[in-house]
Parts: C-alpha cells; structure tokens; sequence
C-alpha cells in the first residue's frame, strides 16, 4: 500500500496534466499550435473558448470532490454527497425563484439565492439525519435520495407550471458547452473553498468523531459544522449556476482517494481535488469526442461512470467485510 500511494499520486497529476492539454485540442475547429503562433483568431479561440471551458472543468471537479468529502465528515456517512442530500436540488430551487421573482437577476444574485436555499436545505437534511440509528447507515443515503426527489419534483412542477421546464433542464444535467470568458469567473470561487478546507482539515477531522469527543479535544463543533455547511452550500450552488447539477463526483471522489491514503484529511484532502478534477475532465473529454462533432453532457457520461465506480467500491467494501 506505501508503494502504491505515490505512484497513484504520479498517476493522477500526470492524467490532470494530460488532460488539460488534450481538452485545450478538441473542437470542430482546428487548434494546433503553428496556427495559435501565426493567426488572431486562433488565439482567440484558445483564450475565449477553450481554456475557461478546460479550466472551469478543472474548478468544477475539484470544488465538487471536496464538498463531497466535507458534507461526508459533518453527516458522518461515506455515501452521500450534495446531490444525493437534496443540496444541489435546493440550489435549483434557490435560482428558479430568483427567475420568476427577478428576471434580469446577475449571476452573482442567483448564486447568492441558491447558496441560501442549499443551506438551508442541507441544514433541513443534517438535523434528520443526526436522528437515524446509527447502527444502519445506509438509512441516510436512502433518506438523502427521497429528500432530494422530493425537492427536485418541487422544481419541477413550479418550472412546470410556470412553462420554465427547458431553462430547469440546463440546471439538472450539468453540462460545459456553454462556458465562456466572462461565464465562468465565479468558478474561482471554488479554489477558495479547497484552499480553506485544506486550512481547517484538522478541525474537520476531530469534528468527524463526533459531538461529545469534538467538545471534549476542546473544539467550538457547532462552528465547525456552520463552516462546513457553508462551504457545502456554496461549492454546490456555484456549480449549479454556472454548469448544472453533477453527480458522483463527491460520492465516489472521497472513496477512492480514501482507500489508497487513508482517512489522514490534512494529506488526502489535496488529492481529493486533483482526483475530482481528472475524474470530471476525462469525462468530459469523453462526452465531447464519442459523438464528434456533437456532445453528450458531461453529467449524462458521469451518471454512467460514476455509477460503475460506486459499485466498484460497494462490491470492494463487501470483499474486505
């Protein structure tokens, strides 16, 4: 396992890299470096297109896995994640009222509202699930499933009822195709995330014992679970308002890195980012050449290959049981 751990590290950072390049080259038109080196327009392209769609890619993965792993440390279960909590659901909820309330709403106000109502949302579902026996954890996931379904029916019929069923699609099946320079900005709000649950990593790992043993090492747990819970909320709208609801990145993210290195947060929690950012942008890759020169969303390709690694790591757990 110690030997298998940095070569799984080389691994991933060399795919991330890769990758990067590789996504920078697909497109219907052509992008090879004499013509960036000799032509405006090819540049542009490079600079307009291409790269905010590689980079928001990049964010996206990356702010996804680790609120994955965060809202797993504060419910206390490895199979959950924003969408399956009825987080990434609630952030849909949040900008389609923004949209029936303010039209002409910025992306800064629909990210504000759906940060709110994701909050709240993922509050809703923590107190309940603090309730379950414990004794039976697959009670939270399930409960997570019927919670976020009864939120997104929610969406469903207010778009349904209010002929805004197409705009709510762009929200429930993440998608890049639309990112541009001047669309994506907000995704660095993402690495801002990353880097500050790399900061409280510590804290985090103590609340994961915890209530009793939180306040017994000394530790303010009720804070530590707001902070948490913001961070949650904020990653998940951010991705909601700028590309769609993706799932399983934060489900099985956390897993995998978790097997390999194990449950010391400080020095998995970096490679939690980079896995969701190869995972997310291999799939996205994928989506964008199985079809060329027309596209799958991402979110569709992650429904498939996140789900076969899921129950990789279901029917792993259960070998090692």
């Amino acid at each position: 396992m110690a030997a298998a751990v940095p070569n799984a590290r080389l691994v991933v950072a060399t795919s991330l890299v890769g990758l990067f390049a590789l996504s920078l080259c697909i497109g219907v038109d052509d992008l090879s470096l004499d013509r960036i080196a000799t032509g405006a327009g090819a540049l542009e392209l490079l600079l307009v297109s291409r790269l905010p769609r590689t980079v928001a890619v990049v964010l996206t993965g990356a702010g996804l896995a680790i609120a994955g792993l965060v809202l797993q440390i504060l419910v206390r279960n490895r199979f959950v994640e924003p969408i399956t909590t009825g987080t990434g659901q609630s952030a849909a909820l949040g900008v389609l009222a923004v949209t029936l309330l303010f039209p002409t709403a910025s992306i800064g106000a629909k990210t504000l509202a759906a940060s709110a109502t994701a909050l709240a949302g993922t509050s809703i579902f923590l107190g309940i699930a603090h309730r379950l026996p414990p004794t039976q954890p697959f009670l939270i996931p399930l409960f997570g499933l019927v919670y976020g379904g009864v939120i997104g029916a929610a969406v469903t019929f207010i778009a349904w009822q209010t002929d805004l069923l197409q705009y709510v699609d762009v929200w429930t099946n993440g998608e890049f195709s639309g990112v541009l320079r001047g669309r994506y900005e907000l995704l660095w709000i993402l690495a801002a995330m990353v880097a500050l649950a790399w900061w409280v990593a510590d804290r985090l790992t103590i609340a994961s014992m915890g209530r009793e043993v939180s306040v017994g090492l000394g530790l303010d747990y009720q804070r530590i679970v707001q902070f948490g819970l913001v961070m949650v909320a904020v990653i998940s709208s951010l991705a909601v308002v700028v590309v769609g609801m993706i799932p399983f990145v934060g489900l099985v993210v956390p897993n995998l890195v978790s097997r390999l290195m194990g449950d010391n947060l400080k020095s998995a929690l970096p490679w939690v980012a980079v896995t969701g950012a190869t995972l997310l942008l291999a799939c996205d890759i994928i989506g964008r050449v199985i079809r060329y020169p027309y596209e799958i969303p991402v979110g569709t390709v992650l429904g498939v290959v996140g789900s076969g690694l899921f129950l990789w790591i279901l029917f792993g757990r259960a070998q090692r049981a």
